[in-house]
Formats: structure tokens, C-alpha cells, sequence
């Protein structure tokens, strides 16, 4: 094992310039840990393009390595539950924030962040799915535990061409939902259909600029990923008993309504929270994603980039101009 590798370092100058590069570091500058990980892949996120320009909501300190994903093979271990050559991954928890990530030939964690790999999934394929895969089956996890089944009707999944609206948009769709494709991004419409959207609509309808409590009812559930004034509008246009699960806050972190839907159409807000969900919760929303969830045509949307061309694609997707799931190789 080299003691040498590279990594994203993510540096503040004594001018206050935030720099995003490919440096050479040592085993021994990682974090503490029970289990190193020699990553053979990770996936660039919102959150870790964010961290690639040191966003103080995402990174508290500098220099840090950016990467809340990573699959790969154990190392080394000084945790009963992990050896040598086992294959795992690792998503949420700290990882790529307060503790280096991914992007690194090697990676160092706690044994209780560590998931087994599932049958079925190799590295690759789990990082195809990462943060963004594991966030979109928690979604369709909570809409089908409030009831909402394919014969209840349409499903409006927002901020569609993202990691998460892409995934959640094939797998509802094989699992038999109507999904209807919220984007402003029109010409990926082919690709939107390709997922297994049935209709696509352009953000601008999913964003009611009036003062009304109530809109007519036109959703049976929703997965939102943006946030703001389009996550109201569509709580105020589900249908009874309809469930929204929620996991973004691209267009905004403030949410403009009322009470009503919730009192006069009983419509239930559903969290999303990744980064802490509960290990056991984790292994089986991974077995599922390995097994009766897997969806087989993730390389038809997802691209591979090495550790350099991180910075300009975090900036693009920062911009708006990215689609699907970028992959992390960190090595050559």
C-alpha cells in the first residue's frame, strides 16, 4: 500500500480565495478511524459542490476534502465487523463535511458509518445510486408508507434532471407509478421519458405566485428536491390524504402557506433526512436498491470524471447545466 495518494483538497489563501485542486497527501493526514477505505469510487453531489467552494453550511473547516459518498474495499480495520478486501460503502453521517470525503484514493472512518456492499451491487453501480439513489428510495419509502399507491394517481417529482429527481423518477416508474417530470430543463425531456416520465412539465407550473391557502387538487403524492415556493405550491395542490416527501432546497429554504393543506385535506409533509438515517434503516433501503428496487439502466445517465475535473463540474451543476449522476474516479 502506498503511503502516498491524491485527494480534492479544498483551501482558503491568506487573501481569502477559496481553491478547489488535486494534491498529494499521506495515509497519516486522514482523520481518525476504525476502517480505511481504498475508494474506487464516489459521485459529485449539490452538497459536495457546495463543499468545493467551502460553503460555511456545508464545510466549518478548512483545508478539507469534499466526497459525501465512497465505495470501495476495506484497507485495513480495526473493527471485528470489517476486513481486508471486504467490499463496502459509505454515504451521510459527516462524511465530506466535518470529516474528509471521498475524494481521495483512500478514506478513512468510523466502523458504525460503514455498510456492507450488498449482493448484486459493485462499486460502481452503488455510487450510479449514492447519496442521490439513497435519498430518492427514502422518498418513495415515506410516500408508500402514508398509502400512496400506483392506482391513487399522478406523482409530480420536481428539479427532475437531478441525481435525486432522476432516480426517483425510475423508480417510481418501476414500480408502476404515473410520474409526471417537473424541470426547466426542456431539452431533456428524451432523457426524462427514457426514465420512465409519462408527462413533463416546465417549474414554471409547479410555482404559484398567488396568495391562495388552496389550489385545486392535482397530485397524489410528490417528491420535492428544490424547495421554496415550488414545494408550497405542490402541498397546496395534492390531493386528500396525499403525501410530499421533501429532500431540497435548490429554489429556496423558506416555505410560504398556510395551514390548510394539512388541516382541510389532511396532506402529510414527509422529511427527508440522509445524512442521519438509522443504520438499520440504511441496510435495508440498500438491500432493496440491490435487489426488488435496482434499476438496470443507470449508465444510460450517469458520467465518470477524475479528481481534476471535479472543480469545473461542481461549478456547472452550481449553475444549473448538469444533469443525471456525475461518478468520482479517484484514481487514474
Amino acid at each position: 500500500m502506498s503511503d502516498a495518494f491524491d485527494c480534492l483538497m479544498v483551501r482558503r489563501d491568506g487573501a481569502g480565495k477559496v481553491t478547489a485542486a488535486v494534491e498529494t497527501i499521506c495515509l497519516d493526514d486522514l482523520p481518525s478511524g476504525d476502517v480505511l477505505i481504498q475508494v474506487k469510487f464516489s459521485s459529485l453531489n449539490y452538497k459536495d459542490a457546495l463543499a468545493c467552494q467551502a460553503h460555511p453550511g456545508v464545510v466549518r473547516k478548512l483545508p478539507h476534502v469534499p466526497g459525501i459518498d465512497a465505495a470501495g474495499c476495506v484497507a485495513a480495520s480495526d473493527s471485528v465487523d470489517f476486513a481486508p478486501g471486504d467490499q463496502v460503502l459509505v454515504t451521510g453521517y459527516d462524511l465530506g463535511t466535518t470529516h474528509w470525503g471521498g475524494y481521495a484514493k483512500y478514506l478513512r472512518v468510523p466502523a458504525e458509518w460503514v455498510v456492507a456492499m450488498p449482493t448484486g451491487l459493485t462499486p460502481e453501480m452503488a455510487m450510479s445510486y449514492g447519496t442521490a439513489g439513497f435519498t430518492a428510495a427514502q422518498c418513495v419509502t415515506a410516500l408508500q408508507h402514508h398509502g400512496i399507491e400506483p392506482d391513487r394517481g399522478e406523482v409530480a417529482v420536481t428539479g427532475a434532471t437531478g441525481g435525486v429527481g432522476c432516480l426517483a423518477i425510475a423508480l417510481l416508474a418501476k414500480l408502476g407509478y404515473q410520474v409526471t417530470a417537473i424541470t426547466g430543463k426542456p431539452a431533456q425531456a428524451e432523457m426524462l421519458q427514457q426514465l420512465g416520465a409519462s408527462q413533463i412539465l416546465p417549474r414554471e407550473e409547479c410555482s404559484d405566485a398567488s396568495d391562495k391557502p388552496l389550489l385545486p387538487a392535482r397530485w397524489a403524492a410528490a417528491i420535492d428536491t428544490v424547495g421554496g415556493n415550488t414545494l408550497a405550491t405542490l402541498l397546496c395542490s395534492t390531493s386528500h390524504r396525499g403525501c410530499v416527501a421533501a429532500c431540497g432546497l435548490a429554489s429556496g429554504h423558506d416555505l410560504p402557506l398556510t395551514v390548510y393543506p394539512f388541516i382541510l385535506r389532511g396532506v402529510t409533509l414527509a422529511g427527508i433526512d440522509s445524512a442521519q438515517c438509522p443504520y438499520d434503516n440504511r441496510q435495508q433501503i440498500w438491500q432493496r436498491l440491490s435487489t426488488e428496487w435496482r434499476i438496470d439502466n443507470l449508465e444510460q445517465f450517469t458520467r465518470k470524471i477524475s479528481l481534476g475535473d471535479v472543480p469545473r463540474q461542481a461549478a456547472a451543476m452550481l449553475a444549473g447545466q448538469t444533469f443525471g449522476r456525475t461518478l468520482v474516479k479517484p484514481t487514474a
